[in-house]
């Protein structure tokens, strides 16, 4: 086995974090404003640390099943009024949020970092990310739940429009990997459709969340329409489902199984984005240069922890000589620190627990035959959880890592002879996530893109093309989830949509006296007959 390791050296400007450090827009009024703002709890409270340096962040209250009862009730109360708003005056809150999600965004990145660890240049693309999704759902919302005209059953005898009435009160439950653009993300759609929000944030990040919260009120959004409960899902997660209309959870597979059986107990319908094996296809044609950027970012942005970052790699044999080598200089490259600035390329994992998976992955395939290109160690010296970037080859069906998903900085490397077989390859997995391919001839990788199972597929970029274009919808197939975010139907899907008819002149049914049945029926297979000769619908 031959091992090198991550840059050691750290710049001053990403020097470590000392043991009691946090950012200065971090302070005890903030907090204290912010752990109010949870719906009253009653439960004992829990302490969260900063995975940076292990330092305490923040005392947070805890809800009991009576107190997301009571956020329920508050929080239907405010939905009923605010149903009532003009879609366009719901919308104006949105683009205000926009503005002051820009105007707070080092409030917002310290959060970010502070909660989970990431680099500052990860938490600023969830500040972005969530400015779009402002911009977007405010410009387009008042077309995608406008009135629609259909086609009738009879040309200018029976009108029908499509209507759209919000759910009511929409259950999200939002991970700690990317704690704005997740929490933020999904409940923005769900208030501009007219719902009400009751969100579990995970415990770890849940400042950023209320932060959001907070901008969103001073935005102009009534109080109680977004309320947010915390808890762990043991104890709070059946009293959050058993009062949704909608269920909108990010999670684990296992996690979002358990909560679809539960959902189809209810007849509620839901939407998940779950677990990811995701895969990159490097072909023959790649620009070298441009794939290794693309390909550190891919595997390495927020430290691997986020649910569309590459795990699998698939190079062309004709390249893989000159590709591997130079995406392991970038790797080693790479400044890994505790820094609040712009100063580091990657942070640290967010707990023990993920320390501990992405530890023992790595162990489990060095003991079964693998080897180390760079990386694979934990690095104590920088704070608790940081492991360096790791570029595995020599992975085999037998090792954990090859099938499983990891959630940390981790990639394996597999050469391939045949287009085909790395095809193949990637399929060769119950998750259906997110892809990349990368290539110089587009027509040859969006070929290559079309036939690979997963919800969206980056051609010459890691995940950024895709999830950025909030136009287009966002989702897995197979084991990775149900339903999509993103696009129009990232809003439509928390509507009930409602069909009205409107038959003018006369009823369907026989005319004493007039027409009988039989007729009727002749009458009715006459104009069928010339509906589909004019090409009517």
């Amino acid at each position: 086995m031959t091992t090198t390791t991550a840059t050691e050296a750290i710049p001053p400007s990403a020097s470590p974090a000392s043991p009691d450090a946090l950012p200065g827009s971090l302070t005890s009024d903030l907090v204290a404003r912010l752990t109010a703002a949870v719906s009253p709890a009653s439960g004992d409270p829990v302490t969260t640390l900063a995975p940076f340096n292990g330092a305490p962040v923040a005392e947070l209250p805890q809800c009991t099943e009576d107190d997301v009862q009571a956020a329920a009730r508050r929080a239907r109360s405010a939905q009923a009024k605010w149903a009532r708003r003009p879609l366009r005056e719901r919308a104006a809150v949105f683009l205000a949020l926009h503005d002051l999600v820009l105007d707070n965004q080092d409030t917002l990145m310290d959060l970010v970092q502070a909660e989970n660890g990431k680099a500052r240049r990860d938490a600023f693309l969830e500040v972005a990310d969530i400015a779009v999704t402002c911009r977007y759902y405010a410009r387009t919302a008042p077309s995608a739940l406008a009135p629609k005209t259909r086609t009738g059953l009879i040309p200018g005898v029976t009108s029908v429009r499509e209507l759209r009435h919000p759910k009511g009160l929409v259950t999200v439950v939002s991970p700690w990997n990317y704690p704005l653009s997740l929490a933020a993300g999904d409940s923005i759609p769900a208030l501009l459709a007219g719902n009400a929000v009751i969100q579990k944030p995970d415990n770890q990040t849940a400042l950023t969340a209320l932060y959001a919260r907070e901008l969103a009120v001073r935005a102009g959004l009534p109080e109680d329409l977004w309320q947010i409960v915390l808890g762990r899902g043991s104890r709070i997660g059946t009293p959050m489902l058993d009062v949704a209309d909608y269920v909108m959870f990010t999670g684990s597979t296992a996690s979002g199984r358990r909560i679809a059986a539960q959902c189809g107990e209810r007849l509620v319908d839901c939407s998940m984005e779950l677990g990811g094996k995701n895969a990159m296809i490097v072909m023959d044609d790649a620009d070298l240069d441009r794939t290794v950027e693309g390909a550190v970012r891919a595997c390495f942005s927020s430290s691997g922890q986020l649910c569309i970052s590459i795990e699998r790699m698939y190079v062309a044999d004709a390249i893989w000589d000159r590709f591997v080598p130079r995406f392991v200089q970038a790797v080693e490259a790479m400044v890994m620190a505790p820094a609040y600035d712009f100063g580091a390329q990657m942070g640290t994992l967010t707990s023990t627990e993920q320390l501990e998976v992405v530890t023992s992955h790595v162990e489990d395939a060095v003991e079964r035959g693998a080897t180390v290109l760079t990386g694979g160690r934990p690095r104590p010296d920088l704070g608790p959880y940081f492991f360096e970037p790791t570029v595995l080859t020599d992975v085999s069906d037998a090792m954990t890592c090859f099938a499983e998903e990891t959630f940390g900085p981790v990639v394996s490397l597999y050469r391939y002879n045949d287009l085909e077989e790395a095809i193949g390859w990637a399929n060769d997995t119950e998750y259906g996530l997110n892809a990349s391919v990368w290539s110089g001839d587009p027509a040859r990788g969006r070929e290559v893109a079309a036939r690979l199972k997963a919800g969206t597929v980056n051609l010459n970029e890691a995940y950024a093309a895709a999830w950025g274009s909030i136009d287009a919808p966002m989702g897995g197939m197979g084991s990775s989830g149900i339903g999509r975010r993103h696009g129009v139907g990232g809003i439509t899907k928390y509507t009930e949509v409602q069909t009205v008819a409107h038959q003018r002149f006369m009823n369907l049914a026989p005319l004493p006296g007039v027409l009988d049945d039989e007729g009727l029926a002749r009458l009715l297979t006459t104009s069928l007959r010339l509906l589909k000769r004019i090409g009517w619908r």
